[in-house]
This record gives structure tokens, C-alpha cells and sequence, in this order.
């Protein structure tokens, strides 16, 4: 009888958090810093916040919530127009004025102008207390069918321009032993992903980079290395994505898989950030479910994701 009732009890305490997770859509470490951690609003006020990949997309609306913060924004992406629409976006709306945001065009791919470009970011606002790298882009083909011209810009792209970057500005937050690096990944990076092979390449190789640069900066527990790691988002990553060329890209599509609202998933960006969290997962579910399904139980996770792989890679086939 005792053990019926601890039994009901513990079913009880359990079944509450069984469905919050149902409904979440972000790691339960993430949540419990939106629902008791500190805010953005308290944390990252006054900063100097470099943006890549800030012409649209999760850049563009990190920058504009960034706007609201009181921040130093610096934009940079290969479109200085669309940089300067974001501009003048977050100056509408946000707390800042025209000194308080440079637009500054920068191409990951072009490694050797990265120093420069960081040379240029400290000339005008003097430090640099966070860096988000959000540029890259994405492919949608089979590996077989990929020319290796795709994987050799996503590499340059997505992870050795990253990188390049990284390098240039970490001296810096080393002198000064503080600052941030906030690099958004994938779930790519940590699932695979079919018809995305050369993406889940360089987002994989992210991971691998930045994990072992963090075990290096022991001495520098100022310094935070971040790791954001959102499923779908609504954006245009898919329709800018190639095809097995790079002198393609897909165009407009439509994916019938369930996408976070961009807007949602930065204020989980910014929440992460306020809280110096070191790896983070944004994504509703059952790709949530998946991504710990396939952290802890990897096995289990191919049974269940190999029809869905599958119908996938089928339909992809008599789109063609």
C-alpha cells in the first residue's frame, strides 16, 4: 500500500514536467534561465556587440532586439544595402542613435580582411565585448550529387571564416580577460541531417573548434564561449541555400516542417547570453525530443528517424 502511494505520488510530481517538455522549445537549462536567471535587459546593456550575417534573418532581429538594449552594434554582411535597411530599422525602433551603430560590409570568405575589419571596429567604439558569428549559409542536395565546390565555400563560409574571425578578435578580449563568443550553429551541427551533408560538415567542425578553444581558455574564465544551436527558424536560409552547385541556389520552397518564430528564438539568444550558458538548444518540438533522443540515446534515435530520413529523401527526389 506504501509503495502504491509513493508510486501515484512520484507520478504526480513527474507528469508536470512530462508535459512542459511537451511544450518547450528550448533545453531545460535555457528555460530555467528565462524563468530564473538574469535578464538581457540587466546584463547586456553598454556593450559593444559585433553581428555577422546581420543583413537578415536571425542577424537582423538580434540586431534590432539588440537596439532596445542600449548596445553598440556593429552590422556586417556581404550586402552593405541591406545592412544599412537594418540600420535604419533598429534606429526606428530601437534606443539607439546614429553614432551608436557601424555598418561594416565584410566578407567571412575573404579571411584576409578580417583583422582589418576588426582593427576598424576598435578604432570606433574602442573594445569589443561580444562577438555573435551568425554568417553562413546552407545547401540542400545528396552528398553524391554535391560538387565539391559546395563543400569548399560552406567550409570557407560556415567554419573558416568563422574561425578566421574568432582568431582576430580573441587577442583582444584576452588582453582585456573578458568578453564573449557566441557562435550560432544547428542542430545540424550536432544531428545528421540527409541532403544537408556538406552544411553538417562545417557546423560539426564549428562545434569541434569552438569546444576545444574553450577547454584552452581556462585561464581566462572572463572570456565566455557560447554555442547556440537552433532547429528551424523562420528565415531565408532555405530559399539563399544551393543546390549541388554553387552557382545555384534553391529559390523560393516551401518546408513542411515546424520553424521557430525568429523573434522568439534570438530573445532565447539573448537570455543565453545574459547567463553566460555554454551550449544551447532552440528548437520546437519533436525536434527537441530528437536532439536528446539522439544525445543520449543515439541508437534509438536512428530506428526512429530512418523512415523519416527516408520519406524525405524521396520526396526531395520527385520534386526534382
Amino acid at each position: 500500500m506504501i509503495w502504491e502511494q509513493l508510486l501515484w505520488m512520484l507520478a504526480l510530481c513527474v507528469l508536470p514536467l512530462v508535459l512542459c517538455f511537451l511544450q518547450a522549445d528550448a533545453d531545460l537549462t535555457l528555460l530555467w534561465a528565462e524563468w530564473r536567471g538574469r535578464r538581457p535587459e540587466w546584463e547586456l546593456t553598454d556593450m559593444v556587440v559585433w553581428v555577422t550575417g546581420a543583413s537578415s534573418g536571425i542577424g537582423e532581429e538580434l540586431a534590432l532586439q539588440l537596439s532596445k538594449l542600449r548596445v553598440s552594434l556593429v552590422l556586417s554582411a556581404r550586402r552593405i544595402q541591406e545592412l544599412e535597411r537594418v540600420k535604419r530599422r533598429c534606429l526606428e525602433n530601437g534606443n539607439l542613435k546614429e553614432k551608436d551603430i557601424l555598418v561594416l560590409p565584410l566578407d567571412l570568405t575573404n579571411r584576409s580582411s578580417h583583422d582589418m575589419a576588426t582593427k576598424a571596429v576598435l578604432r570606433e567604439f574602442g573594445r569589443i565585448d561580444i562577438l555573435v558569428n551568425n554568417g553562413g549559409t546552407a545547401h540542400k542536395s545528396m552528398a553524391l550529387e554535391t560538387n565539391l565546390d559546395v563543400f569548399q565555400e560552406l567550409m570557407e563560409r560556415n567554419y573558416l571564416g568563422t574561425v578566421s574571425l574568432t582568431k582576430c578578435v580573441l587577442p583582444h578580449m584576452m588582453k582585456r580577460k573578458q568578453g564573449k563568443i557566441v557562435t550560432v550553429n544547428s542542430l545540424g551541427g550536432i544531428l545528421p541531417v540527409p541532403l544537408a551533408s556538406a552544411y553538417c560538415a562545417s557546423k560539426h567542425a564549428l562545434r569541434g573548434f569552438f569546444k576545444s578553444l574553450e577547454a584552452e581558455l581556462f585561464n581566462y574564465p572572463g572570456i565566455t564561449i557560447s554555442n547556440i544551436f537552433p532547429g528551424p527558424v523562420e528565415s531565408n536560409i532555405f530559399k539563399n541555400s544551393f543546390t549541388g552547385e554553387v552557382t545555384k541556389t534553391i529559390g523560393n520552397t516551401t518546408q513542411n516542417i515546424p520553424k521557430i518564430a525568429t523573434s522568439r528564438c534570438v530573445r532565447l539568444m539573448l537570455i543565453s547570453m545574459a547567463n553566460n550558458l555554454k551550449e544551447v538548444w532552440i528548437c520546437l518540438q519533436p525536434g527537441l525530443f530528437i536532439a536528446y533522443l539522439w544525445q543520449y540515446k543515439p541508437t534509438w534515435a536512428w530506428t526512429i528517424l530512418s523512415h523519416k530520413w527516408r520519406q524525405t529523401i524521396e520526396n526531395s527526389k520527385r520534386a526534382m
